[in-house]
C-alpha cells in the first residue's frame, strides 16, 4: 500500500487541506465564537507508514473509525516511537463491550462518538478504573443523529440536553467538549446551509442556555472531505477529513465483524457493528 512518492503526495495533500481550512475559517461570521478549527486527518484502512508522514508533515490529530484497527495503529512501535505527540480521536460507533479496549489506547486523546447516558457511564466507570492514578479527565463529545437516518447513530436530538447534563453532572472522569454529527451524505449546498449542521448549532446553543456554558466552550465537530469547508463556515471546530489527505480507501473484500453493516441477526445478537461512517 506505501509506495514511493507517497511522502511528496501526502505531504501536498495535507498542506491544501490545511490552507482550505484556514481560508474557511477566515470566510466565518464575526457572530461564531472565534475558535481555530481542529483538523482531524482521518486514517482507517491507511498504513501507519501514512500516518508517521503525515504527523511529519506537523499534523497531531488523527481519527479512527474501528476500535480494533484504532487499537493496532496505537500500539505500533513505528508510530509510539515517531509520534510522540499524536493525539488519536475515536469517532466510530463505540459499543459497551469495547469500551475497556479503547481506553487503553496509547496517547486517547478524545471519544467523539458518546451516543447514550448509558455508554457515558460505562466510560466514565472503565476511565476512572484504568486511569486510576491519572487524574486527566476524558475529553468526550456527544453524538446527535441531526439526519434522522437509521443507518447513522446518536442520540434523537431531543435527548441532547439531558444527555450533556448527566455527564457533566454525573460523570466526574469525563469532560464534556462539545457536540458531534456525521449528516446525510451528499447534502446540495446550493439548497442552502445544511440543515444537519444548523441543527447541530441549535442544540449547541440549548445546551448553552440550559448549563449556562459559554457558546466558545462546546465544540462542534461536523464536516468531512465533502463538506469541511462548509461545516467551518457554519461554526465547525473540528473537521474529519480522510480520503482527500490519504486517497481513496481499499477495504478488504471480507470486513470484518466490526466494519459490516448492521442486519437483523446482527441487532438481535448485539455483538456486531453498523457501518457508522464511511465518508470520512
Amino acid at each position: 500500500m506505501w509506495r514511493a512518492g507517497m511522502s511528496e503526495e501526502i505531504g501536498k495533500a495535507l498542506q491544501t487541506v490545511v490552507e482550505r481550512v484556514k481560508q474557511a475559517a477566515a470566510r466565518r461570521s464575526q457572530t461564531l465564537p472565534c475558535i481555530s478549527p481542529r483538523l482531524v486527518a482521518v486514517s482507517k484502512t491507511k498504513p501507519p507508514e501514512m500516518v508517521i508522514e503525515a504527523y511529519r508533515q506537523g499534523q497531531r490529530n488523527f481519527g479512527e473509525n474501528y476500535v480494533n484497527e484504532l487499537v493496532e495503529k496505537a500500539s505500533d512501535p513505528q508510530i509510539l516511537l515517531s509520534c510522540p505527540e499524536i493525539k488519536w480521536h475515536f469517532i466510530g460507533h463505540l459499543q459497551k463491550n469495547n469500551v475497556n479496549k479503547l481506553l487503553g489506547v496509547p496517547n486517547l486523546f478524545m471519544v467523539e462518538t458518546v451516543d447514550s447516558v448509558k455508554l457515558a457511564e460505562r466510560v466514565n466507570g472503565s476511565w476512572q478504573r484504568l486511569r486510576a492514578a491519572n487524574t486527566q479527565r476524558l475529553k468526550v463529545m456527544v453524538q446527535v443523529n441531526t439526519s434522522g437516518e437509521d443507518s447513522k447513530h446518536g442520540l434523537p436530538p431531543e435527548e441532547t440536553v439531558q444527555t450533556v447534563k448527566h455527564i457533566v453532572s454525573q460523570c466526574p472522569a469525563l469532560h464534556f467538549m462539545g457536540l458531534m454529527t456525521i449528516g446525510r451524505h451528499g447534502y446540495d449546498l446550493s439548497k442552502g446551509p445544511n440543515p444537519d449542521f444548523q441543527m447541530l448549532l441549535n442544540h449547541r446553543q440549548e445546551v448553552c442556555d440550559s448549563l449556562q456554558l459559554p457558546l466558545a466552550e462546546v465544540e462542534l465537530s461536523m464536516g468531512m472531505s465533502t463538506d469541511f469547508e462548509h461545516a467551518i463556515e457554519v461554526g465547525a471546530t473540528n473537521v474529519r477529513v480522510g480520503s482527500t489527505i490519504f486517497g481513496e480507501r481499499d477495504y478488504p473484500n471480507t470486513p470484518s465483524p466490526e466494519r459490516r453493516p448492521k442486519v437483523g441477526a446482527e441487532e438481535a445478537a448485539g455483538k456486531m457493528e453498523r457501518l457508522a461512517v464511511s465518508d470520512h
